[in-house]
């Protein structure tokens, strides 16, 4: 063994890129199955008559993201997963509403998560309810017509039932793999 080997600085420094492995690998297991997910959810018609409604099953992967791997991976898991699926299923358009969505619901997401007043179930509703509110606004702005707000009212409760749907599973799920944290 060197000396090198010994010194304190070289074992935080393995141990820090064994965590940055170990971060990138679930990261991508986790984008996987945000995948996945994405799909499934493209197959599961939605007998609703509301375009765009949908229970938003990848964002179970996001929420798992959030607590255990925090905010900077869970945002890219997030991001690659809306645009694989935008370009696999939805189309540009369809990357441009689930982005502004899914950025502003992982960000109110997290600032819940840091705040410690909610659960998983809140923050998974919120998170529902402020993705169907950022692509709201998206088309809003792409269309020039403030009269789609008229949608959120549907959308609202729409999020707030997939929310707790998809919070629930998350909690559950999580109980199941607290070997998880990292």
């Amino acid at each position: 063994m060197s000396s090198q080997d010994k010194t304190p600085g070289a074992r935080t420094s393995g141990n820090s890129y064994a965590l940055r492995t170990k971060r990138l690998s679930l990261s991508a297991i986790l984008a996987a199955m945000a995948m996945i997910l994405s799909y499934i959810e493209a197959l599961i018609p939605m007998p609703v008559p509301v375009p765009g409604m949908k229970l938003g099953l990848a964002n179970l992967i996001v929420i798992i993201a959030i607590y255990k791997l925090g905010f900077k991976y869970a945002f890219i898991i997030n991001c690659v997963r809306i645009l694989t699926a935008g370009l696999l299923f939805t189309g540009v358009f369809g990357i441009i509403y689930s982005m502004a969505g899914g950025i502003l619901s992982i960000i109110v997401m997290y600032i819940l998560y840091k705040s410690r007043i909610f659960g998983t179930v809140g923050i998974s509703m919120a998170g529902g309810v402020l993705h169907n509110f950022g692509q709201l606004i998206m088309a809003c702005i792409i269309m020039s017509n403030v009269r789609l707000m008229s949608y959120f009212s549907v959308l609202l409760f729409s999020g707030m039932l997939s929310g707790i749907l998809i919070g629930v599973v998350a909690y559950l799920v999580m109980a199941k793999l607290p070997h998880l944290k990292i």
